[in-house]
């Protein structure tokens, strides 16, 4: 695997950023070392896939306040990444999913029971790089606490599979787990980390946990607005399995429900044709333009505590790229 990587073309408008975000793919690409070199490469893959490294760029920001030990940073932005990646592929084994991001993904190259020893593994590279590198076990404390947060929220949202009263405060308490809370996490790490004040650390914490729940929420909202091609994967994948996303638990709240439900009621037998017909009819009930209100309220909260944080370059970095981030698709 070369030194560098091609990092994701959002990174072209933060040139200080990028030397730091090659440092922390060449960090997890060195820690990844396990025997099998095909289970090996298919991590390596999975980590240079064209990831958008987000979580490592939100704590090296939330870092830049003030002066610290930039090694340090990275390695803890290492951490975060690895973290994520680790939670990807457990969620392509329960997902039983065949692609991530156009790639074949690592359970259905080896099997599930070597993916769920893939993920561990990367669950053990996160404590080795937090325990070498991180000031205090503050830092353990919050990745294993993290971890909960996660699974909890995977696990809620296993057990509402084909539950078509599921509430909009259901959703969001989902989201916040399996997504907002690893967003929250970098940002108040970068922000403790690097010796700021509890107070800081923790507007950090909440405008992460904003930014990630508006970024889930516009994540649920493209199933419903581009095509296979550009998703990776079939169309409205998460209804044939059973998750129900804030476009549709609003269309439900329509009208439209009569026709929806006949079609929810097909649970993974529903054809793509039928995932066509409940896609159109959710746009026209109206229930993506709600999520995408419900989605810019969530992004003008994270804009509202950035706006607040040291005139310094990291805030207009954070603030330019969360607005790049959240206004993507609207």
């Amino acid at each position: 695997m070369p030194s560098t990587t091609q990092l994701h073309p959002i990174w072209r408008d933060y040139p200080a950023l990028q030397p730091e975000l090659q440092d922390v793919m060449q960090l997890m690409t060195t820690n990844i070392n396990i025997p099998d070199k095909a289970i090996n490469d298919a991590i390596l893959a999975m980590i240079h896939g064209g990831g958008k490294l987000l979580r490592p760029a939100y704590c090296l920001l939330f870092s830049q306040f003030k002066t610290t030990d930039r090694q340090r940073m990275v390695a803890l932005a290492a951490s975060l990444e690895t973290l994520h990646t680790a939670t990807l592929i457990h969620d392509d084994i329960v997902d039983d999913a065949a692609l991530r991001r156009h790639h074949v993904t690592i359970q259905k190259q080896f099997g599930k029971d070597t993916a769920v020893y893939a993920g561990d593994y990367l669950f053990v590279i996160v404590f080795k790089i937090l325990a070498h590198y991180s000031s205090s076990f503050k830092s353990i404390q919050l990745n294993s606490e993290n971890m909960e947060k996660i699974l909890m929220g995977e696990v809620q949202q296993k057990d509402r599979h084909y539950h078509l009263d599921i509430t909009m405060a259901e959703y969001l308490q989902q989201i916040q787990g399996k997504t907002a809370e690893l967003f929250a996490l970098s940002c108040f790490l970068g922000a403790y980390e690097s010796g700021q004040s509890q107070r800081f650390a923790q507007r950090a914490r909440q405008a992460g946990l904003a930014i990630g729940m508006a970024f889930q929420i516009l994540d649920d909202i493209l199933d419903y607005q581009e095509s296979p091609a550009e998703t990776g994967k079939p169309i409205l994948e998460d209804v044939a399995e059973g998750v129900y996303t804030s476009p549709l638990i609003y269309a439900l709240q329509t009208d439209a429900k009569a026709d929806l439900l006949p079609l929810m009621s097909l649970q993974g037998a529903i054809t793509p044709a039928q995932r066509k017909r409940v896609q159109q009819l959710v746009i026209d009930a109206g229930g993506v333009k709600r999520a995408q209100k419900l989605a810019t309220k969530y992004t003008q909260e994270a804009l509202t505590l950035l706006e607040k944080l040291p005139d310094q370059p990291a805030r207009t970095d954070l603030i330019n790229l969360t607005r790049q981030l959240l206004n993507r698709h609207n």
